[in-house]
């Protein structure tokens, strides 16, 4: 079989590494936050060119805690996309507010900004753009319209370390941004592990109080916080991960693009990397309108495949409080319907990928 994703051919290549930093946290004794998770947080803020950094327990607290610093709470709004995983918007609906839904481009899949301005209302108090698959949304129209109605901008940016729109670092260019740490991510815990990025001292402030029960002091509690703390364990893997991002990163680029060199001509629809766009490929995803028909010839041909997602966010019956329904975001619900993402990790060999190619060519048989 060849894996849609390899953990284990990572950790091969980075096994002492990691052995040493484990043993270093266990001699430590040193378990919660620390100085293995304040070298981290210093680390990735300056991979992601972000004046601060506050590590968290998963990528889902570090949209619940952007969200509590950014001062959302009940009676707000909050707009996003349907086609993205439920973590988006059920961090939204933890702190009260209301996820006001608004279709996706049908190119890059994320949010299609020419809708924006139709949904701000005068409850409208943040706009969450997901970075999906790894490419960065089209964030300078997105934060012109946010600071033409002051609105904050949180970067859901768990899919996309390491992305560059126009230059810039994903992690930089909103109010505040979220990462995951999740095992499967391109910069993944051996855990669960999350960040927020900001270059505002006073928001970094109020996320470093409300992911430690809201307390600076032991036994202070200044707000009403959450247990929300990154453990050292997974602090300290991360460190050893983020020094070979960049090397994994190009690795999953040069295999994006031995994908899309095969596939060209032959009718596949392939991702599209926008021109301002440093895409990450965290996802490779194609599209077919046979999608389980090629699913399951692919896994007879030893192909494993994923489907990221199979039901927009407003057709789950986990949010039919939403009043959507079908028809709401016609683009979202296509993709929905179509997607289909192929093997990618860095390790993946040109022999594998060049294997992949001929299982989806022979599907379209």
């Amino acid at each position: 079989m060849i894996p849609f994703v390899d953990l284990k051919a990572q950790y091969a290549g980075i096994k002492e590494e990691v052995n040493a930093a484990i043993q270093r946290v266990l001699e430590s004794c040193h378990f919660t936050l620390g100085p293995e998770v304040a070298a981290f947080e210093e680390e990735f803020a300056r991979y992601c060119n972000a004046q601060y950094c506050v590590a968290v327990n998963s990528g889902t607290s570090a949209l619940h805690l952007a969200l509590l610093a950014a001062g959302v709470g009940p009676d707000d709004e909050v707009i996003t996309v349907p086609f993205t995983f439920m973590a988006t918007v059920s961090a939204i609906q933890y702190t009260g507010a209301t996820p006001v839904l608004v279709d996706i481009d049908p190119v890059t899949y994320t949010i299609d900004v020419k809708l924006l301005e139709a949904a701000i209302t005068k409850k409208t108090k943040a706009i969450i753009p997901v970075h999906l698959y790894g490419q960065p949304a089209d964030m300078d129209p997105l934060l012109a319209i946010a600071r033409a109605h002051g609105l904050m901008v949180i970067e859901d940016a768990a899919q996309a370390h390491g992305a560059e729109y126009k230059g810039r670092r994903v992690g930089s260019m909103g109010d505040l941004a979220c990462f995951s740490f999740y095992p499967g991510k391109n910069l993944g815990a051996y855990g669960e592990g999350g960040m927020v990025a900001t270059n505002d001292a006073a928001l970094t402030r109020t996320l470093r109080m409300l992911r430690d029960w809201g307390a600076e002091k032991k036994y202070e509690h200044v707000l009403k916080g959450y247990n929300y703390r990154m453990e050292a364990l997974q602090g300290a893997v991360l460190r050893i991960k983020l020094r070979h991002l960049e090397t994994w990163t190009e690795a999953r680029r040069m295999a994006a693009a031995r994908y899309d060199h095969s596939f060209n001509g032959s009718g596949v629809q392939t991702p599209v990397a926008m021109p301002y766009a440093r895409h990450v490929y965290h996802v490779y995803a194609i599209r077919t309108q046979q999608r389980a028909r090629w699913q399951e010839q692919l896994q007879a041909r030893g192909v494993s495949t994923g489907i990221h997602y199979p039901t927009p966010i407003h057709l789950l019956p986990a949010f039919s409080d939403l009043g959507y329904g079908a028809g709401s975001f016609p683009h979202a619900e296509l993709a929905a319907k179509e997607v289909l993402s192929l093997p990618m990790f860095p390790e993946l060999s040109p022999e594998q990928i060049d294997e992949v190619v001929a299982a989806v060519l022979s599907c379209r048989e």
